[in-house]
């Protein structure tokens, strides 16, 4: 795998003709998803900036344009009317050079519309020319031609009291009249995760540390907390964020989570009051910076996409030069003291072909490159493997225990196997038992919906061309859909 320098990873982009070599070698990757927003060249991580303006949804990636490598970070910009079919409007936030705020990369943050703008929120990620970091809180608006007019001072720089460590700002308004929140991920001295909260009467200016947020029995819960937010869904606080550097029961060698506790925010006290344990958002493998719309009117919902990777890992694409993709949007609703997860509705536009299901000599069928898998499960064991042989045979298992009513996923028998350090299964108890699984699959992704969204596994994997087959065991009740594409594959920067 490439070794890249210092040089080649915070290497400049001056002219999009740089790009166009790359481009047309990875275009050919078997692996190029059909209805996920993916990486034009390079790589992408978290979503930022999803907010709904100007009768479109509008979202942000963080984006490397020379290669699977965490290096210099812009944000990509892409719309959508519907949340399914999308449209790439090329890069909108690049860092500055030499001496700027963000002159090594436009980090994680957030948006929200202020008239006839969008104002984009995010961490100016600075070195010194001895490469001393410097984290500053900037601020950008975007207006109708796609041009973004940074400010040229940042709202506030990193807090004395806290390491480095502070990013992914986050705006919360609605809170009180004429008065706005800002979150902040940081780590303590003692590499203890947190949130510090800033607030200002102006969207613009005259942001003031407020303090550290209070959780009450989370004070040493990972080493540094990113992409924290505060949402309220049907009557609940949600805190959502990501601790890293954490060992969670069930998860297998991984370190870094994307979760959320319920409870209570009170914001005049500063405390946000548990009611239950952490929970994660995801139980698949590759699932990371959750990133929820930010002006839904809907206050019995909120509207989710995260980025389908975890930091810390490689991805076998990383040698053709490009990795990473975005989960499909689901909508947030809470059921009980769980946060219930499910595609939206609109996404059944891009079923484009039912197939009828003919199982060969061995009991196998056809999977095809990009389809919805539809079962009803009745009572007893179920089994379902896909991305097989002809002969039904190796492939990611999907395989439910009647008797201890455990639901689990086990990729260890595809042939291209990656992140074995991560572990090679994710299991999640149901309490109901298994009535219904829909499943969305990709060239190179698999997201399975448990019971109408009590629980998600979300996972990147990577067939060989003989891996094109599923079959199934139990009492089920299976429809399969081919899926249109959703993204425009073209070389836009």
């Amino acid at each position: 795998m490439k070794e890249w320098t210092r040089e080649e990873k915070y290497r400049y982009l001056k002219d999009p003709q740089e790009l166009v070599g790359l481009y047309d070698r990875i275009r050919g990757s078997r692996y190029r998803q059909t209805f996920h927003n993916q990486a034009v060249t390079g790589l992408m991580n978290d979503p930022n900036g999803f907010v709904w303006f100007d009768n479109r949804w509008h979202l942000f990636y963080q984006w490397c344009p020379w290669g699977a490598v965490h290096g210099l970070k812009h944000w990509y910009h892409i719309v959508s009317k519907d949340l399914v079919t999308w449209k790439n409007l090329g890069v909108c936030l690049l860092p500055d050079q030499e001496e700027g705020y963000d002159n090594k990369g436009v980090y994680s943050g957030s948006a929200m519309p202020i008239g006839d703008k969008i104002y984009l929120y995010y961490t100016g990620n600075h070195r010194d020319p001895d490469w001393t970091r410097h984290a500053y809180t900037c601020l950008a608006r975007l207006g109708n031609d796609g041009w973004p007019e940074k400010y040229p001072l940042p709202l506030f720089g990193a807090h004395h009291d806290y390491t480095e460590n502070q990013r992914d700002p986050k705006i919360i308004c609605g809170v009180e009249e004429g008065t706005y929140y800002m979150l902040i991920g940081a780590e303590t001295k003692e590499k203890h995760g947190c949130v510090l909260v800033y607030k200002s009467e102006d969207l613009q200016h005259g942001w003031h540390f407020e303090g550290e947020l209070s959780v009450p029995g989370f004070e040493a819960f990972g080493n540094m907390w990113e992409c924290p937010s505060i949402e309220r869904i049907g009557g609940k606080d949600v805190l959502i964020f990501c601790p890293q550097h954490l060992s969670i029961p069930g998860r297998g060698g991984s370190q870094n989570h994307n979760g959320y506790i319920m409870g209570t925010m009170d914001w005049e006290k500063l405390t946000f009051t548990p009611d239950g344990q952490f929970h994660v958002l995801d139980f698949g493998f590759d699932s990371y910076a959750a990133a929820c719309a930010n002006n839904i009117e809907d206050a019995d919902k909120a509207v989710l996409i995260a980025w389908m990777g975890v930091p810390d890992v490689s991805y076998p694409t990383d040698e053709e030069d490009w990795a990473g993709c975005l989960t499909l949007p689901r909508e947030l609703t809470v059921r009980g003291r769980r946060l219930i997860q499910q595609p939206l509705p609109e996404l059944k536009k891009l079923r484009e072909e039912k197939v009828e299901l003919r199982p060969n000599e061995f009991g196998a069928c056809k999977l095809p490159e990009a389809a919805e898998l539809e079962l009803d499960c009745r009572a007893g064991h179920v089994r379902v493997h896909l991305f097989t042989d002809e002969r039904g045979e190796g492939g990611l298992e999907i395989r439910y225990n009647d008797v201890k009513r455990e639901i689990t996923v086990d990729r260890s028998g595809l042939k291209t196997r990656f992140n074995l350090q991560e572990g090679t299964e994710r299991t999640r108890p149901l309490e109901n038992g298994l009535q219904h699984l829909r499943i969305f699959i990709d060239r190179s992704s698999v997201e399975i919906f448990v019971n109408d969204g009590d629980a998600v596994f979300t996972s990147r994997v990577f067939p060989q061309e003989t891996e094109h087959h599923f079959r199934m065991e139990g009492d089920l009740f299976p429809r399969l859909w081919t899926l249109k594409p959703a993204v425009k594959e073209e070389f836009l920067i």
